[in-house]
């Protein structure tokens, strides 16, 4: 990815920060997107490979705020190969507790999620698709989901559902913007991060026995999963990709 432009949303996380790490050291210029941890993302650009990257602050709720982004962006690089949308936002609330998800956070997980990932995609398309156009090679849209949005077993019900709309926005977005812009999803199942660690370890251990492969995914192994979309699946577009472990199969007994 020598000289290719990513941005990241959600760039500080977890997950975010290993994919920003993972692009940096395949060539690419990384724009590390963040709305409040601005110290976080001043110290990952003080791990990144080079010194061709960028910190932004961004609002993916926001139009306004995505407009700048992009704007700043095509002004400081002039192009941009790859969005990367992996910011998300979640709590963890019983499937059965209906009156315990109130109306607030899923509202606030609707709009960051899904309304916030098609925002950027929204802003940034005009960008995404001159450097397609100019360069003559496709650029990649890659939304990070989760397969609560297959399984229907996440940290809540309106997170699943969140999730489910992101992976039926990238097989309509892929149709959509062909054939200069791809877009697919990766799909990771529990992820040993941030939130993870504020699990109870005896469920991640049933999660982790209920997984055929009897191991759950990495930040790293989603990073991994983005490069590859980014530089080896170049035919393909509107798919899902999942880092689950083979989650949704069961038991491998």
């Amino acid at each position: 990815m020598n000289d290719k432009v990513v941005l990241v949303t959600g760039g500080t996380g977890g997950i975010g920060s290993a994919i920003c790490l993972r692009l940096a050291q395949a060539g690419a210029r990384v724009v590390v997107g963040y709305r409040n941890s601005a110290d976080k993302a001043q110290a990952l650009l003080g791990k990144l490979p080079r010194t061709e990257h960028l910190a932004m602050q961004v609002d993916v709720t926001d139009s306004q705020s995505l407009a700048q982004l992009a704007d700043a962006v095509g002004a400081t690089y002039g192009r941009l190969n790859a969005l990367v949308n992996c910011h998300g936002v979640t709590t963890p609330v019983a499937h059965h507790d209906l009156d315990a998800l109130s109306d607030a956070w899923i509202d606030r997980i609707f709009s960051i999620n899904w309304r916030g990932a098609f925002a950027c995609v929204r802003a940034l398309k005009p960008l995404l698709m001159t450097t397609a156009q100019t360069s003559g090679e496709t650029s990649v849209i890659v939304n990070i989901s989760s397969v609560a949005g297959v399984t229907g077993v996440g940290s809540n019900v309106a997170y699943c559902a969140s999730k489910a709309a992101i992976d039926s926005m990238t097989r309509s977005l892929g149709r959509a913007l062909a054939p200069h812009i791809r877009v697919m999803s990766v799909s990771p199942g529990w992820v040993l991060g941030e939130y993870a660690a504020k699990v109870d370890p005896v469920y991640l251990k049933a999660q982790t026995e209920a997984t055929p492969l009897k191991k759950l995914a990495t930040p790293d192994d989603v990073a991994d999963a983005v490069l590859a979309v980014c530089m080896l699946l170049k035919s393909s577009t509107g798919s899902i990709v999942p880092v689950d472990g083979g989650r949704p199969l069961g038991s491998a007994k």
